[in-house]
């Protein structure tokens, strides 16, 4: 991948709240990683991890593949554009991201780890 870190003085910041969101991941994150951490795709994933200026839930850095897990509020308007802007600067860097939402990590675990293998096929 063909990406740079944030900057110095952002990287700082960047690197307590990445510390902080992984002493405090969502439900719905704590169980996809739980799950992340034994799938056998050949591939070891990151959490809670800095590219450029953001940080993604996470990541497979040597296949390119970002996963993230979307609360509620990814539904409002505002949240919505901002993620778009952030998904294109990811693309840009090489990146490949994958969205699922709380519920289907919860309540349809099997189907989000099929459609995380068959990234890898």
């Amino acid at each position: 991948m063909d990406y740079r870190s944030a900057s110095p003085d952002r990287y700082a910041l960047l690197k307590d709240f990445a510390r902080e969101n992984r002493r405090n991941m969502t439900l719905a994150e704590s169980v996809l990683w739980e799950e992340l951490r034994t799938l056998d795709v050949g591939t070891r994933f990151n959490r809670q991890y800095i590219i450029g200026d953001y940080i993604v839930d996470f990541v497979s850095q040597r296949e390119g593949l970002v996963i993230e897990v979307d609360g509620g509020y990814h539904a409002e308007r505002q949240q919505q554009e901002d993620d778009a802007v952030r998904e294109q600067a990811l693309e840009r860097m090489g990146f490949h991201i994958m969205r699922f939402s709380n519920e289907e990590v919860l309540y349809d675990t099997q189907n989000v780890l099929s459609q995380i293998e068959s990234y890898f096929k």
